[in-house]
C-alpha cells in the first residue's frame, strides 16, 4: 500500500514519471545558488542523463499542484543496490520539508521491488545539509565514495 507523503505545509508529495505535461517544468526546476557546486544548476541537466545515458530514470517531484523537484534512481548490477541520484528540490520551495517527502517516497517505491536489498545515495562532504536529512531517513556512510562524495547506505527491511 502506498503512503503519502506531506510536507511541512501539508502538500501531499509524490514522485511521477515524466510525460509530455510535465517535463518542461521538471527541466526548469533550479536549486538555491550555494547548491550549485552539489548538484546541477537546473533539472535539464538530470533529465539528459536519463534519456542519453541508459542508466538513470527521472521522476518529477509534486507538492500539492506543482512540479518543485526532480530525482532519479537507478540498479547497479555490480552489487545489486539501488541508487538515488540527482535530486533537486526547487529554491523556492526549499526549508518547506519536500526533499525529506520526496527521498522517504523514493525509499517506499524501491523497498516495493522484490529485488531491492540496499538503496544507496551520495552526497558532497560539505553539503552538511543533505548528509543530515539523509541520516535521518536512515542512511549511514559506508566508507566508500564516489568520486569525491561520501557514500551512504540503507539496507531494506525484509519481511520473514
Amino acid at each position: 500500500m502506498t503512503q503519502e507523503f506531506t510536507d511541512r505545509q501539508n502538500r501531499a508529495v509524490a514522485l511521477e514519471e515524466i510525460t509530455d505535461d510535465n517535463w518542461r517544468a521538471v527541466a526548469d526546476v533550479a536549486p538555491a545558488d550555494d547548491q550549485r557546486r552539489f548538484v546541477a544548476a537546473l533539472g535539464a541537466r538530470y533529465l539528459l542523463l536519463s534519456a542519453r545515458g541508459g542508466v538513470w530514470n527521472s521522476l518529477g517531484v509534486r507538492a500539492g499542484e506543482e512540479i518543485v523537484g526532480h530525482v532519479m534512481w537507478a540498479f547497479d548490477d555490480e552489487d545489486a543496490s539501488h541508487w538515488i541520484g540527482g535530486m533537486i528540490v526547487d529554491a523556492a520551495e526549499q526549508g518547506k520539508g519536500v526533499g525529506h517527502a520526496a527521498v522517504r517516497a523514493m525509499i517506499e517505491r524501491l523497498s516495493a521491488l522484490p529485488e531491492c536489498r540496499e538503496i544507496r545515495l551520495s552526497y558532497h562532504p560539505d553539503n552538511t545539509h543533505a548528509a543530515r536529512l539523509y541520516a535521518s531517513l536512515g542512511f549511514a556512510p559506508t566508507g566508500d565514495r564516489e568520486d569525491e562524495e561520501i557514500v551512504a547506505a540503507l539496507t531494506v527491511a525484509r519481511a520473514a
